[in-house]
């Protein structure tokens, strides 16, 4: 079945993944209610993200739904389990798909860093000029303001001839 994703959100209660689709044979919007079982507090959303993306009557409709997008709506639905308000679990969500550039990343687990790395990539991507893109410019010469002079390091200024 040929379809295109438009929308796609949450139901609490009972809890469901509503995706709002345009079916490509007939040219109508449709609504598909998929269910959420088994899901608590406790649980893993990109698991459930997962199961749920691989499911086989599930599968042909959600194609074009990012894993990171159905993460993000389990995250909602575990904020809400857990009682939080819709601000704290979006604040939460926040903080967890943004990078800090000023936290060591040398600190992180392996599980949070190869998160971050993907984050990171997702941005890389989304943020790239391709050849292909209208304001693409080739070989692009940048010259960034000096406003103080530079410092020299001991180790640039030594002479060969003392090796």
């Amino acid at each position: 079945m040929m379809c295109t994703a438009k929308k796609c959100g949450i139901r609490f209660q009972p809890p469901a993944i509503i995706l709002i689709y345009e079916n490509e044979m007939k040219g109508k919007s449709r609504q598909r209610i998929m269910p959420v079982r088994n899901f608590s507090k406790f649980s893993d959303c990109n698991r459930a993200a997962e199961q749920l993306k691989n499911n086989p009557r599930h599968k042909s409709y959600l194609e074009q739904v990012s894993l990171r997008q159905l993460e993000k709506l389990f995250s909602f639905l575990r904020g809400y389990l857990s009682g939080q308000s819709l601000a704290e679990t979006m604040e939460q969500i926040r903080k967890e798909t943004t990078i800090d550039p000023e936290e060591d990343l040398n600190k992180l687990d392996d599980k949070e860093l190869a998160k971050k790395k993907s984050i990171m990539d997702e941005l890389f991507e989304k943020n790239q000029k391709k050849k292909d893109d209208p304001n693409f410019v080739y070989d692009i010469e940048v010259e960034f303001p000096q406003d103080e002079q530079l410092q020299s390091c001991g180790w640039d200024t030594e002479s060969a001839d003392e090796f």
